[in-house]
């Protein structure tokens, strides 16, 4: 079983009432209360869980969202020497750093950061490992080979979980020349998703959302110049995405959790995230 998911089985067996459990040596204990349960279950597998943070941390310098000439800065606000707390005043775009990319930032009139309910922030997390294909070539789009090979070690990749595009792309950041990888002749090389996995992931197996470590969903040959039909066509499909990703390398393939959140302003079409990986 699915240790997070253990609540919902201490829920399902404990309609009734309370629940009796049998201690180490066999003996039937006096019965527990469903919140006993679940907050000693729970808290074991926090407490026990190997926890990998998948955030960038924001510094001035790093790989800009679309900012155009404005570039991203941090700055005291207030100082303690004057007698007030510190405060700093942030001025970014909601593409900075590692982000959420709601559905309306591609299509208008689709969801908001608002409007992502609290249970696509929780979920199974399915790493699919593709950094040695992109180390030998660094346009590599994902293909349903790479799903295929996945999912026959693993099984199915379950409905209702966020699927992570481990690329090692990561380890360039926060040179924003490194991240974008142009040549001589200026055309950006930097992989990507591809159609037939988005809709694979998306409309066979379910999955909630996406992410990756790198800037954008498609690969640098259009993305570098300003075109992105993979990401038009993924949000279209009213999912979220997470973009800069880091440490995938320290997840498991499979049998890891994830925690996405972010701030919630109004209308938002993206904002910062704070990404976290649980490996119980």
């Amino acid at each position: 079983m699915k240790p997070w998911l253990n609540v919902l089985w201490v829920a399902l067996a404990a309609a009734g009432g309370y629940l009796t459990a049998l201690n180490k040596t066999g003996v039937e204990e006096a019965p527990r209360t469903i919140t006993e349960v679940v907050e000693m279950d729970l808290g074991d597998t926090i407490k026990n869980a190997k926890l990998v943070d998948l955030t960038h941390r924001m510094e001035e310098g790093m790989p800009q969202g679309p900012s155009g000439n404005e570039p991203p800065t941090i700055r005291p606000f207030k100082a303690y020497d004057d007698g007030t707390a510190g405060i700093h005043r942030y001025n970014f775009p909601g593409q900075w750093g590692t982000h959420v990319d709601p559905p309306v930032h591609f299509v208008k009139g689709l969801r908001t950061l608002e409007d992502i309910s609290l249970s696509e922030m929780i979920l199974p997390l399915v790493v699919i490992d593709v950094h040695e294909k992109v180390e030998a070539n660094n346009d590599y789009q994902v293909s349903m080979t790479d799903i295929y090979e996945w999912e026959e070690k693993y099984g199915a990749i379950p409905s209702e979980s966020f699927v992570a595009l481990r690329t090692d792309w990561s380890k360039r950041w926060p040179s924003a020349e490194k991240m974008r990888n142009r040549d001589e002749n200026g055309v950006s090389h930097s992989p990507g998703w591809s159609r037939e996995v988005i809709d694979y992931l998306i409309l066979n197996r379910k999955a909630t959302a996406i992410g990756h470590e790198t800037l954008d969903t498609d690969p640098g040959l259009q993305a570098g110049n300003g075109e992105w039909p993979l990401q038009t066509y993924y949000m279209g499909l009213d999912k979220y995405q997470i973009e800069n990703m880091k440490a995938l390398d320290e997840v498991p393939e499979k049998g890891a959790y994830i925690i996405a959140t972010w701030a919630v302003p109004e209308k938002g079409s993206g904002f910062p995230a704070r990404v976290i990986a649980i490996i119980p």
